[in-house]
């Protein structure tokens, strides 16, 4: 089922609702947005009550069907019939300038052609956080959730989970609903060793601040630090390109660079390439970079980036599967599955220097 397909019956269900309702003459029907203002919920919510869907508590489905009942709102039967048959849509939040995510949802997109499945997208901007694109791909009746690199807290994912099936992708959560992610601690360990192993001992890792991804990835890279009995020191970055620059700038006004740094992810290492050359600085022949992800941006023949795998592949396939099996009914329980990733190295990793 294509977006167009679903842009149409929601469409239908606007135009049914609007028929079956007959308010006063020159006053606006209330719609399904207003009963959500009304009762202070998302329109997903209100969704959820009317359907008489698991997710709501007994007191937000009261205060749903009073503002309905004050502001005159009429269900629509057929609209509810509708919204009882099967999709086949998987929902997927993604964001808009993570070109890793690009990559996943288009392995994502080939392993759902594989089940009979379409992919519904929902995106993550500065202007769309990821609470509105969660609630965009539930207004769709995406059957179930595929979540990129989700930032919601546990207890947020567990709340979403009572609702439809949710496969967590590339995180770590308490939350009982799928996980498909890679080991952060083996990554980590596979960059620094292969640092150490070319001789360098000041090995830096720039930090991808708050959130469950960038905290694994700091935790395994100090794990591997200690492992060599080496000193390890983070700096502050979050994540983006920006962030790299300004890690940039931070070395460069110290009073000596390091010899190497582990990125939490190939943004922030593409970042601070682009500060380190713009600035007369060799790479890899003063200081050496790694990054995280593998992304499309890192096998470009001017990045050349040594980097950390993720198994895109075989993450989306896994991810897929979890879903369908949950719709399905042949695998109830949510699982965890950790795949190993793989060091790849390019161009922007060398020997250490020799002290002159």
């Amino acid at each position: 089922m294509s977006v167009r397909h679903l842009l149409d019956r929601s469409r239908l269900r606007s135009m049914t609702e609007r028929v079956t309702a007959h308010p006063p003459a020159g006053r606006r029907r209330p719609t399904m947005a207003d009963v959500a203002a009304h009762a202070g919920v998302s329109k997903a919510l209100v969704s959820v009550v009317f359907r008489n869907a698991p997710g709501a508590s007994a007191e937000t489905r009261a205060r749903v069907l009073d503002a309905a009942d004050r502001l005159g709102y009429h269900h629509n039967r057929t609209a509810s019939l509708l919204a009882r048959r099967r999709t086949h849509v998987l929902g997927v939040t993604m964001t808009l300038r993570n070109t890793f995510h690009a990559e996943l949802v288009d392995d994502l997109q080939a392993a759902a052609d594989e089940r009979g499945y379409d992919l519904l997208l929902s995106t993550m901007s500065r202007t769309r956080d990821e609470r509105r694109a969660v609630d965009t791909l539930l207004e769709f009746r995406c059957e179930a959730l595929i979540l990129l690199g989700p930032e919601l807290s546990s207890a947020d994912l567990a709340a979403l989970g009572r609702q439809v099936p949710i496969v967590v992708v590339g995180r770590r959560t308490d939350a009982p609903v799928d996980v498909v992610r890679t080991s952060d601690d083996i990554g980590l360990r596979l960059a620094v060793d292969h640092l150490v192993g070319l001789g360098h001992r000041d090995v830096v890792h720039l930090d991808g601040g708050q959130g469950t991804i960038a905290a694994d990835r700091r935790r395994g890279y100090r794990a591997a630090m200690r492992r060599h009995s080496l000193e390890p020191r983070c700096v502050p970055g979050d994540f983006t390109e920006e962030g790299g620059a300004r890690a940039a700038r931070g070395l460069l006004a110290g009073d000596r660079l390091p010899t190497a740094v582990v990125a939490a992810n190939d943004r922030l290492a593409i970042g601070l390439l682009d500060g380190l050359v713009r600035d007369g600085v060799d790479v890899p022949g003063a200081v050496s970079v790694v990054g995280y992800d593998d992304s499309p941006l890192s096998r470009l023949g001017y990045v050349n980036l040594t980097t950390v795998s993720q198994a895109p592949e075989e993450q989306a396939r896994e991810a897929v599967t979890a879903a369908v099996e949950h719709l399905d009914g042949s695998r109830p329980e949510p699982r965890q599955v950790v795949l190993t990733p793989r060091l790849v190295l390019r161009d922007t990793t060398g020997p250490a220097p020799t002290a002159g």
